[in-house]
């Protein structure tokens, strides 16, 4: 008989104990211990692998390193450049990919779309929604793949089976709050399930090289739900976000094996699912032909893509008391250290002022390039000067008012000769080993902040 051994779990962190405790003493969290019950005998390694043909035989043996082979693996293309950019050029054979973003931001679109547009068998596996839902969201698409086969279910054992008798060429499981091993008895979503669950998906994919997609709900701190091992069981994490009052919607890497971490995807949220945005510059920037006061353009890189994106702000006379300090899009950490910087080292009277800063197109940049760009806005907005449309800034700012030398400043200077400016700010610093004579474009080097103003704005 199999033994029954009731735990408590932390649904925060996945910490257990054998009584309940009010505090977790691991993430510090109050009430998060639930009762879960452990059946020790089917948790043993054996009885979780029950989609496996038969139990490997073989003795383990220890390869050396300079003997194995180094087969370069061949990744699987989609017609989705912005999704094969975050993944590192592709999907790999064997991935195990977690997608994470708010409800209702198009994770399941994304996803959907992407294998209706593949040639190749897949299985869709949907523990939320119906075989008609899903059906009236890929008629909204408009694209149909007649090798793409669904499933509602959410019992791992069931659903490994099927896979394993199908055996696509990839799966999506959506998603990984709905599904439950029959090994435990606790609810789906608990702590304790989601590790089962993402494991058993994890041998599967890597014994039958099967790449797998999961998508994963988020908890009101933004992070992903669950324990943090399904973030470390998995090979690439993917974030999926944008501002529903927006139409743009951003895919981020922050974890993946087998690529940069870096990268980032664009799209435009369409009434027939998700466009790329192959060109997002020309989108991010003022739609106007006049320029206005309190706007900067800014060149800034997102992993290997440069970017102009517009600056924004204005400062206008505290009237309520307190000066406010609002910030979207960036951190404001960053801009009271920037106000800061302007007030001791240019003399701006910032102090008395309420300040509001804005990345256009709702995008959140964590760049320090864009720190150059901001303080010509600010100081723009605070002296009522506009900025000419044709200039842009790269350039990060220290404590001192110095202007710093950012990464790639060459690629950032051949996206604002690409897209017509006529003159950008840079660091002094990032000349050494840079020809600007090679750029149609008007290169300025400037060393503090104090020349930035001299030379935008008392020769304006």
């Amino acid at each position: 008989m199999a033994k029954i051994k009731k735990i408590f779990v932390c649904q925060k962190c996945g910490a257990q104990s054998g009584k309940w405790i009010g505090k977790c003493p691991s993430c510090l969290e109050w009430n998060t211990y639930l009762e879960e019950i452990e059946n020790k005998e089917v948790t043993s390694l054996d009885k979780k692998n029950i989609w496996s043909e038969k139990k490997s035989k073989k003795n383990i043996k220890p390869s050396r390193i300079t003997e194995i082979n180094n087969t370069k693996t061949q990744k699987i293309l989609t017609l989705d450049n912005e999704f094969n950019r975050v993944l590192g050029g592709g999907i790999v054979p064997g991935v195990l990919v977690l997608i994470g973003g708010q409800p209702g931001i198009g994770k399941s679109t994304l996803l959907l779309q992407v294998i209706l547009n593949m040639k190749e068998t897949v299985l869709y596996v949907s523990g939320e929604e119906s075989e008609e839902q899903i059906k009236m969201r890929a008629d909204r698409i408009g694209v149909m793949n007649d090798e793409c086969f669904i499933i509602t279910e959410t019992n791992t054992s069931k659903i490994l089976t099927v896979a394993k008798n199908m055996m696509p060429s990839l799966m999506v499981i959506d998603s990984i709050q709905t599904l439950a091993s029959p090994h435990l008895d606790s609810m789906p979503g608990s702590v304790s399930q989601i590790r089962e669950t993402a494991g058993e998906l994890q041998r599967f994919a890597k014994e039958f090289n099967i790449p797998i997609f999961i998508i994963g709900h988020i908890n009101k701190d933004g992070a992903i739900a669950g324990p943090k091992l399904l973030e470390h069981i998995v090979d690439t994490v993917l974030q999926f976000e944008g501002d529903r009052n927006y139409t743009y919607r951003i895919i981020r890497t922050l974890k993946n094996r087998f690529g940069s971490t870096d990268e980032l995807g664009i799209y435009e949220m369409m009434a027939d699912g998700l466009r790329e945005v192959s060109n997002p510059s020309e989108l991010l920037l003022s739609q106007t032909d006049e320029s206005m006061s309190g706007s900067a353009i800014a060149a800034t890189i997102e992993g290997m893509r440069p970017m102009l994106i517009e600056t924004q702000a204005l400062v206008t006379t505290a009237v309520y008391g307190q000066p406010q300090r609002t910030a979207t899009g960036l951190d404001m950490r960053r801009v009271s250290m920037l106000l800061a910087v302007l007030e001791k080292r240019g003399g701006f009277p910032f102090a008395q002022n309420d300040v509001f800063l804005n990345i256009a197109g709702g995008l959140k940049i964590s760049d320090p390039a864009m720190d150059l760009a901001f303080v010509a806005a600010l100081v723009s907005s605070l002296e009522d000067i506009s900025i000419p449309l044709e200039i842009c800034f790269a350039g990060e700012v220290g404590l001192s008012g110095e202007v710093r030398a950012v990464s790639r400043i060459e690629q950032r200077i051949q996206e604002a000769e690409r897209l017509g400016f006529k003159q950008i700010y840079i660091s002094k610093y990032n000349l050494k080993g840079l020809d600007v004579s090679k750029f149609e474009i008007e290169v300025i080097p400037i060393s503090k902040i104090e020349q930035l103003y001299k030379r935008l704005f008392e020769d304006i």
